[in-house]
């Protein structure tokens, strides 16, 4: 399939996860299997027992609120602008990026504050022009790659730097998961473990990548949001509604291809594995084997609104490292908001 000059395409990702400080190596330890998950050094559970995190082991443990999120999003925001800024061709960078919801030890305007913070430390290499933060939980850094992607055709910049950070590691929000019955123990096997990173990727044209020299690594096949009105810690059942939109208006201008590689971000929830499989329900035909999905929480926790962004480097380094499965990749994720988001990728081979 013959990529159009409209084609937008990833030309950097980074990342930075408990697995590892850079793209390369988280997927190389998702890949493997290896788990990040470990006792929080001293927050104990409604059970007495030492609460099961993941944390990035590289920043100080008493780092906290918006600095602590900036301190692991700056390095791999630079990673995915490094071979922009290779370029001797002066461009403007808009930069989108998505923190998680508003929760108890994460204050309203975080997402703003950690944006300005990140803008600072990365104008010192790069120039910013544009873009926006949002607070868009699990879903937000696909709904970043949302908005870049429309903000690439409708002209108003030509680079854009998506991107999601979340740390869950604030005592205070880790009290409120335990309160809700959310974190994953042996008392409780339907939770999750909390942890933190941050994920980003550069979109451009396909045109514009070529113009500047810049080697395609995935093509930005489709993306699609929708919204789930029976949420998650509510009494409604869920049936997938808000997820299957998300996935038939992807698959509406989608090639006919069923998708090969499905990476998600369920964390163990009993609700998300439900909406998952309604939402197959919902578009038949559509998948190899919608059994056959991935869920990278496994290994490196619940890392909420960087989600996304870091699916979109796992799929990178396979095509990078000739170990993807196919053509089309599926990557989604849930907001406990109603948010639902969902990216169709495709390798660069489409886009030759």
């Amino acid at each position: 399939m013959m990529a159009s000059r409209d084609t937008i395409v990833v030309v950097g990702v980074g990342a930075r996860t408990p697995l590892g400080f850079d793209a390369s190596s988280s997927a190389a330890a998702v890949r493997a299997g290896i788990s990040a998950i470990q006792n929080h050094p001293y927050m104990i559970d409604r059970f007495g027992e030492p609460m099961k995190v993941t944390r990035d082991i590289g920043i100080d443990v008493a780092l906290a609120g918006a600095e602590r999120a900036v301190e692991i999003a700056v390095s791999p925001a630079q990673d995915a602008l490094r071979p922009l800024m290779a370029s001797t061709r002066p461009t403007e960078v808009s930069l989108i990026l998505s923190a998680g919801e508003a929760r108890p030890g994460q204050p309203k305007g975080f997402a703003a504050q950690v944006n300005t913070k990140l803008r600072s430390r990365l104008s010192q290499k790069v120039v910013l022009e544009g873009g926006g933060s949002t607070a868009g939980g699990h879903a937000g850094g696909l709904l970043a790659i949302y908005h870049a992607c429309k903000t690439l055709r409708e002209g108003k910049a030509q680079f854009c730097l998506a991107g999601g950070v979340d740390t869950y590691l604030e005592p205070e929000t880790l009290e409120w998961l335990d309160e809700n019955e959310q974190l994953h123990s042996e008392g409780n096997i339907y939770g999750f473990c909390p942890g933190e990173a941050a994920g980003f990727c550069l979109l451009t044209k396909l045109t514009t990548a070529g113009a500047y020299g810049l080697k395609p690594l995935l093509e930005i096949v489709g993306v699609s949001t929708a919204s789930e009105e029976n949420r998650i810690k509510t009494e409604a059942v869920v049936l997938g509604e808000g997820l299957g939109a998300a996935f038939r208006f992807l698959f509406e201008d989608a090639p006919v291809d069923p998708v090969d590689r499905i990476i998600c971000d369920m964390n163990g929830e009993r609700y998300r594995g439900n909406e998952y499989g309604f939402a197959v329900l919902r578009n038949p035909g559509r998948f190899k084997d919608a059994a056959d999905f991935e869920t990278p929480a496994d290994c490196w926790g619940d890392v909420g609104a960087a989600s996304g962004p870091l699916f979109v480097s796992l799929v990178a380094e396979a095509e990078t490292r000739g170990y993807q499965t196919g053509p089309l990749s599926l990557i989604w994720a849930s907001s406990e908001n109603g948010a639902r988001a969902a990216t169709l990728l495709g390798g660069p081979r489409r886009s030759t």
